[in-house]
């Protein structure tokens, strides 16, 4: 499999499908992400060639699981290369995006870099930003990966996030245009407690949405279980 994680995370929420996979698999940091270098203009179709090079790796086609921003990256990379993927899922995509929302992530892209005093406070910045807080202990070895310590790194004193700002421009899909796009099957799913989407607007999407009962927005964190059950 192709793993790909949301807007704000990184490619390590996705070690507990990793471990229950029976599958050879990926799950990389998307740009601007993590460890992956920032390389700003972000949008899907660049978060789709920079991991584009991945399904090389794997030996046969594969299907491609994406999270939310993630998952809207695994349809354009499915209509960039039909040959390479069997099946996308896509998890917690949020569909509706009114103009007050649109322009709020806009907004958030045109930020400076923050700067927190403490590996503490970056660390409760990370786990907010990505939807992570309450199901990831500040202590957890995940966070490792999300938070700087500039005077490591040659910038000056402080913490930041990994998690370059203006990854939060990378727009609002079509996602009518990409389903169109894709020849292959589309599975689209959400956690039933997941206010980011709700099962009607998926259904008017696709006709036979999932929606995984008890589960959030990271749904693939609280059960890896149910979203590989997605993949077979």
């Amino acid at each position: 499999m192709l793993l790909l994680h949301g807007l704000g995370a990184t490619g390590a929420v996705w070690r507990g499908v990793l471990d229950h996979a029976r599958m050879p698999s990926a799950a990389p940091d998307l740009p601007g992400h993590g460890t992956a270098a920032w390389a700003a203009p972000y949008s899907f179709a660049r978060h789709a060639e920079a991991v584009l090079p991945l399904l090389d790796d794997l030996d046969d086609p594969v299907p491609v699981v994406g999270h939310s921003m993630g998952g809207v990256v695994a349809l354009v990379l499915a209509a960039l290369a039909p040959d390479r993927v069997t099946r996308v899922v896509g998890l917690g995509i949020k569909v509706a995006w009114p103009p007050e929302d649109a322009a709020r992530a806009l907004a958030v892209a045109e930020r400076p870099v923050a700067t927190y005093d403490t590996r503490e406070a970056a660390v409760d910045r990370f786990l907010r930003v990505s939807g992570l807080a309450g199901l990831v202990p500040a202590d957890d070895p995940l966070v490792d990966g999300a938070v700087v310590d500039r005077e490591a790194a040659g910038e000056g004193s402080g913490w930041r996030l990994a998690q370059d700002p203006r990854t939060f421009g990378v727009g609002v899909p079509d996602m009518a245009g990409l389903l169109s796009a894709v020849a292959c099957p589309v599975v689209l799913a959400r956690g039933e407690h997941d206010p980011m989407v709700s099962h009607e607007e998926l259904a008017g999407l696709v006709p036979d949405p999932v929606t995984l009962p008890g589960l959030g927005h990271n749904a693939h964190v609280e059960d890896p279980a149910a979203v590989l059950g997605l993949v077979r």
